[in-house]
Parts: structure tokens; sequence; C-alpha cells
């Protein structure tokens, strides 16, 4: 019995915890841990001038596959351009460049190793 109450407390806990983590990965409308509304305007601003330079700075230290396919102002562009056509795009750009989701462990580095 108490094998299984603690088998039971462990897939609640792993369960609530991977959900709370990964919540906000692939809904635009919930804000990551890391959020802040200084750095979006800085990464909107980023999109819509098409600049890879500011977009690259503002990506130092994090997401280190996407930082791997979009690693030139060519492919900066097709990216900034599936951002501002909204979800369908983006989604069909993960696609092409097989970047899915990312690992949903809660480290946050949108990695698909």
């Amino acid at each position: 019995m108490k094998k299984t109450i603690i088998a039971g407390l462990s897939v609640i806990t792993l369960l609530a915890s991977s959900t709370s983590a990964s919540a906000y990965r692939g809904d635009p409308n919930v804000k990551g841990p890391n959020y802040t509304p200084e750095r979006h305007e800085a990464m909107e601003r980023a999109f819509e001038t098409n600049n890879y330079g500011s977009w690259l700075k503002l990506m130092e230290g994090r997401a280190f596959r996407l930082k791997e396919v979009v690693k030139n102002k060519t492919i900066f562009a097709e990216f900034a351009k599936a951002h501002e056509s909204g979800v369908e795009a983006l989604n069909a750009f993960r696609a092409k460049y097989n970047l899915g989701m990312g690992k949903q462990d809660g480290s946050g580095q949108g990695r698909n190793r």
C-alpha cells in the first residue's frame, strides 16, 4: 500500500512539474519563465526590421538549436516573416528545419536532441 501511494504521488508530481514548466511552449498566449516586456519589445523590433544582428544578440545564451538553424541573414529573414505571419507559418518553418517543440523537460533550452 505504501509503495502504491508513493508511486501515485511521484506520477502526480512529475505531471504537475512537466505541465507547469512547459505550458508556455507552443502557445504564444502564455509567457515563458524568462519573459520580460523589454526583451519582448526588442525581439519584436528585430523581427519587424529584419535585424539579424540584434536578434542574435538577444539570443545569447538561449535556444541553441534555433541558433544552429537560423545561422545567417537569409534564414533569419524567412524566420522573421514566419514570425510575423503567425502560428501556422511558424509551424511550417519548424517543420521545414526539423525544429519541433524541443525537449519538454523544463530545462528551457528547447533543444531537439
